[in-house]
């Protein structure tokens, strides 16, 4: 593997679930809210480049998509290349091409060099962080793994709230060259993130065990720089075809909610209020839609738990959409925050519950790449229905049918195709034995029986009540001899003159014989 340390996620390592890995999950926090939040924020400096450039509004929105389309399509490389080195170093060198791009765009002479700087190269670098951070978070957790996935969402609209007004401050102190060149800066912060993800190491081994090894090492597969054997699992299939139908709606209401508050007649900063409304409910959702995913009752259905969180966003767009005021709107935002984040913490979760650890970083990036076709077509497909209608209406109204239709694709598919685990067939045998020692142990020699017969039933009984004191205790109850040899004779010599046991001492000698698992001797003088 090119003489690098892998962080493939040995067989012989538990996930910590603490310890480091909360340096991991922080780390996983930061890269997050670069990676979701540095696209919007670019977006104040829109105004300086049109006067700058000359260019129109679509002109400079093309930064946007282009970092975007970079983040979702570049999946399958990140992959590759984590597959191939590992974890850190990939981040680490995506950190220096997130602050390269960016110091290159400050020297910009068209908005063309802008593309390929901020849009291509500093895409390629934010998507080289976040897609291995979240992989390295799923090895670092595993009973706590919704919670930490929770947290580190909630990094995005953390650093939204921040980088906003922080490029504000900087277009009006430094100019957007100063900006951009300052912005350059803080993103090398991505490379110290790349530091915490420090790869797990495997527990230490025997001396036999280390001899052994190197033939081992010789004879392991080369793991796959891409495995398309997750198509193979109905559940990513399933995952996939509806997460691309979610993402065709699900960033559609962010983009346009403002400008349907200005149609409304309200004032610029009044309707611009409305994201921030959105991104303060939107950190809270995330963490305590992780907490409740991690309960012991809803982890198990996690794919339902999230079908739900989709089709409360669904549903949250097409009541929204009827808003007549600015006091509707205020509502619908905070609902559609609490849905968007419990969609946010859900998302990655429960694609690491269906394809594992091993093959989670594979699918991930084919998620991605399938996610950034949507992501492309999405909000331009909104706009242009926008366009043709003038009646924002329609527009939130395509985007809740696209989400609850994705929620209903995954739910309904996951109930007729995904089979349910059967029970172990070792624990069926293991009940199997118990239940026929219970039926050994509770064995009592039936009328007309004669003497031997009776013998060897007291004898039986005997033999599987100190087999069973023998499991649970560990030593042998001696039985004494006296008073098992007159019960006996006394039985024998009632079989022998044809006369009935009462039913109430052979009800009380099963009871006796019953008593702590075998472990107590029953009072044979009873017979």
């Amino acid at each position: 593997m090119g003489g690098v340390a892998l962080d493939d996620g040995p067989t012989g390592v538990k996930a910590p679930d603490g310890g480091w890995g909360w340096a991991v999950l922080f780390g996983c926090f930061v890269i997050t809210g670069f990676s979701y939040a540095f696209p919007k924020a670019v977006s104040v400096f829109f105004k300086e480049l049109i006067r700058e450039f000359g260019v129109g509004y679509s002109d400079t929105a093309w930064i946007s998509s282009i970092l975007l389309a970079m983040l979702y399509g570049s999946g399958p490389l990140c992959s590759v290349l984590v597959n191939r080195f590992g974890c850190r170093p990939v981040m680490m060198v995506g950190g220096l091409f997130a602050s390269t791009g960016m110091i290159l765009a400050s020297f910009a002479t068209s908005i063309v060099h802008i593309y390929l700087s901020t849009g291509v190269i500093t895409g390629l670098g934010l998507a080289l962080n976040f897609q291995p951070s979240l992989i390295m978070l799923n090895r670092y957790f595993s009973e706590k793994r919704p919670l930490a996935n929770g947290l580190a969402a909630a990094g995005s609209p953390v650093a939204l709230c921040c980088l906003s007004p922080l490029g504000q401050a900087l277009q009006y102190q430094y100019g957007w060259r100063g900006g951009f060149l300052i912005l350059g800066g803080m993103l090398l912060n991505c490379c110290a993130c790349g530091a915490l993800m420090r790869p797990l190491t495997a527990p230490k081994k025997k001396e036999e065990e280390e001899q052994v090894a190197p033939a081992a090492v010789e004879n392991k597969p080369k793991p796959k720089l891409l495995d398309f054997s997750v198509f193979k699992d109905r559940g990513f299939l399933i995952y996939t075809v509806a997460a691309a139908i979610m993402v065709l709606g699900l960033f559609v209401p962010p983009v346009f909610v403002v400008s349907y508050a200005k149609e409304l007649g309200n004032e610029d900063t009044k309707s611009a209020l409305l994201l921030t409304i959105l991104g303060f409910i939107d950190i809270f959702a995330r963490p305590t839609c992780g907490v409740i995913a991690g309960l012991k009752w809803v982890r198990p259905r996690c794919v339902y738990f999230f079908s739900f969180a989709m089709i409360f966003n669904g549903t949250t767009d097409l009541i929204g959409s009827m808003s007549k005021d600015y006091a509707s709107l205020v509502v619908f935002c905070i609902f559609f925050g609490i849905s968007y984040g419990m969609v946010g913490a859900l998302q990655f979760e429960v694609l690491m519950t269906i394809v594992g650890t091993e093959k989670f970083s594979s699918a991930i990036g084919l998620v991605l790449l399938v996610e950034a076709v949507a992501v492309l077509v999405g909000p331009p497909g909104a706009g242009r229905l926008l366009d043709a209608t003038k009646v924002y209406m329609y527009v939130f109204l395509l985007a809740g049918c696209e989400v609850v239709l994705s929620a209903l694709v995954l739910c309904i598919c996951n109930i007729l195709f995904i089979k349910k685990p059967k029970p172990d067939a070792s624990a069926k045998m293991e009940m199997a034995v118990t239940e026929a020692e219970m039926e050994q142990l509770n064995h009592v020699p039936q009328d007309g029986d004669d003497g031997e017969k009776a013998d060897e039933g007291q004898q039986a009984k005997m033999e599987v009540r100190e087999q069973a004191t023998n499991k649970t205790r560990g030593e042998q109850v001696e039985e004494p001899q006296k008073s098992t040899d007159e019960p006996k004779k006394q039985e024998g010599s009632k079989a022998e003159e044809g006369t009935k046991v009462d039913p109430v001492d052979i009800e009380k000698v099963s009871k006796d014989a019953t008593k702590t698992n075998g472990c107590v001797v029953e009072p044979e003088s009873s017979l």
